[in-house]
């Protein structure tokens, strides 16, 4: 029977063999690299554990790797398993910039495990980096540091002077009501978490994925005309 050596999720066991029982093609990168779920018994245990696996080498044939005799492991890569964070099928808006897309990820993961609190703070730090750089840095129209560093003060700083459109004002409350209270007194509920992953994500559109729409938009525009 087909086995692999790793670590198991489900009892804590160091370096177990785990009997290989089913398999699922759920990837195939450039023509060859396969990407499997293996299900698996750990021998430790006796508990199954749904483990993701990438194909190593080119000629490293995992497709029918349940029929195999052998341990596979320097056929695979071992890239996670199966847990309660794969509940959520939310993603990141589109061409976000690399530490914003991450740190979103991980508020995601967060929320998909009722860690709202966590979850908050992730959207609050994506909502921060995203905004920082579009107040100026001189002080006009009454803004000062108070503003700079407060998220709440400043969104509704750089909305009331249409650096931000207005028409987000009312799902901001969220972030200079809810989201300070929450990040303070770790009273995020379900419902004011919803309201501030929304408002995020919402925000991070306008500034992110609207703009690279359009600037791709143009661009194949442009390469059209060529022709």
């Amino acid at each position: 029977m087909a086995e692999i050596i790793t670590d198991c999720p489900r009892c804590g066991a160091k370096i177990t063999s785990f009997d290989i029982k089913g398999s699922n093609t759920i990837d195939i990168i450039a023509g060859w690299k396969y990407t499997l779920e293996l299900f698996c018994i750990c021998r430790a245990c006796k508990n199954g554990t749904i483990f993701v696996v990438s194909q190593k080498g080119y000629h490293d044939e995992i497709t029918n790797i349940v029929s195999k005799k052998e341990n596979i492991n320097d056929l695979i890569d071992i890239l996670k398993y199966i847990n309660v964070k794969e509940n959520s099928t939310e993603k990141p808006p589109l061409y976000l910039p690399e530490d914003i897309n991450e740190i979103f990820q991980e508020g995601i993961t967060c929320k998909s495990v009722e860690c709202y609190n966590a979850s908050a703070t992730m959207f609050r730090l994506c909502l921060d980096k995203a905004t920082k750089d579009l107040v100026p840095n001189e002080d006009t129209n009454g803004l000062n540091n108070k503003i700079r560093r407060s998220l709440g003060l400043r969104l509704e700083w750089l909305i009331n002077n249409n650096y931000i459109s207005k028409s987000l004002e009312d799902l901001m409350s969220c972030i200079k009501d809810d989201g300070n209270d929450g990040a303070h007194e770790g009273i995020v509920t379900k419902e004011i978490l919803e309201d501030i992953y929304e408002f995020t994500y919402i925000l991070l559109e306008r500034l992110y994925t609207e703009p690279k729409k359009v600037q791709l938009a143009k661009e194949r525009r442009e390469e059209r005309h060529k022709k």
